[in-house]
């Protein structure tokens, strides 16, 4: 599966801007630009953290903004502004980068306050 949306102006949703999203099952891809594109791939298994922000004006046109807190040296938050389908495609990322990171086998496993004082005495 995959998603290809367009960056929306605020005022009435509409398309007017350059800049296009692409997201697949193991890349993301923002280009941007008219004379010059430019293109920015990031892939699903660095992608760590996503969030989904929507304002009063995004929710009465039906739109959203999807921040992905990613590993990538170029943009470590790729940011994914104003896009119809804003829920579905967060979801998407969030399933598709867990999968990548499985197949991949980069997943992180964070271990928060596993020290208790028994394990200290056993030292």
């Amino acid at each position: 599966m995959e998603y290809y949306e367009r960056k929306r102006w605020l005022f009435l949703g509409l398309p007017f801007t350059f800049t296009k999203y692409f997201v697949k099952e193991d890349m993301i891809t923002i280009a941007t630009g008219f004379f010059k594109i430019v293109e920015n791939d990031c892939y699903m298994y660095k992608v760590q953290d996503v969030q989904l922000t929507r304002s009063l004006m995004e929710r009465i046109f039906g739109l959203g903004t999807i921040v992905c807190h990613t590993g990538d040296t170029t943009h470590p938050t790729l940011t994914i502004l104003h896009i119809k389908h804003s829920r579905k495609i967060k979801d998407f990322i969030l399933q598709a980068s867990e999968e990548a990171r499985i197949k991949r086998r980069t997943v992180n496993m964070l271990d928060i306050g596993s020290d208790t004082m028994e394990d200290i005495d056993d030292v």
